[in-house]
């Protein structure tokens, strides 16, 4: 497992997790694996973050912002020509990034069965979701005011939308890649959807 040097400890401690995440998964990392992955001491995952599960709990939060900024960035890297050129940009950062997300995204799915029995990840977990919702639905409105576009509908229920699209794209990607829609497809296939329901 590689060793993570640089920055504070709250910073080696992150880089740490994530690391450990990736290579032994949610459930077999250890507060062991984590002080040799990041060059630090026992004593500093309580001091940083309360315990181990606290420290595996913020690495996975940290993904969600790390991927919710990326899609920011790419959204508004320069001015769009109108609405479905958004959508296509913020799908591209949330569909066609799978094969570069992998170890994340697997982790990702890995600690869903664990949440589904710890409260105090799941509660982390739905923070990230709503934090996601609330930050995206803020982009929603910001893109299309751009744009001089009313939503068509409330905002984070979009976003709620897109992510469960790309929640149930991306472990379809895990199964079968070659079989996954890539983010052209999927808007087309809103665009035709939307015209049926027209």
């Amino acid at each position: 497992m590689a060793r993570t040097e640089a920055g504070g400890y709250r910073e080696r401690l992150l880089a740490g997790a994530v690391a450990c995440l990736q290579e032994k998964g949610y459930a077999r990392t250890t507060a062991r694996d984590l002080v040799a992955a990041s060059g630090t001491n026992l004593a500093s995952i309580g001091y940083h973050f309360g315990g181990k599960d606290a420290l595996l709990h913020e690495a996975l939060a940290d993904f969600f912002e790390r991927w919710i900024a990326r899609v920011e960035r790419t959204m508004f890297a320069t001015e769009p020509a109108g609405p479905r050129e958004i959508l296509e940009r913020a799908m591209v950062e949330l569909v066609d990034v799978f094969e570069e997300l992998r170890p994340e995204l697997v982790l990702f799915v890995e600690a869903y069965p664990a949440a589904l029995r710890e409260t105090a990840l799941r509660e982390r977990l739905a923070e990230a979701y709503a934090r996601c919702r609330t930050v995206g639905g803020d982009m929603v409105r910001r893109a299309l005011a751009q744009l001089d576009v009313e939503p068509p509908t409330a905002p984070e229920v979009i976003v709620s939308v897109l992510v469960a699209i790309t929640d149930g794209l991306l472990l379809q990607w895990l199964l079968d890649p070659a079989a996954t829609p890539d983010a052209h497809q999927v808007v087309d296939a809103l665009a035709a959807l939307s015209a049926l329901l027209a």
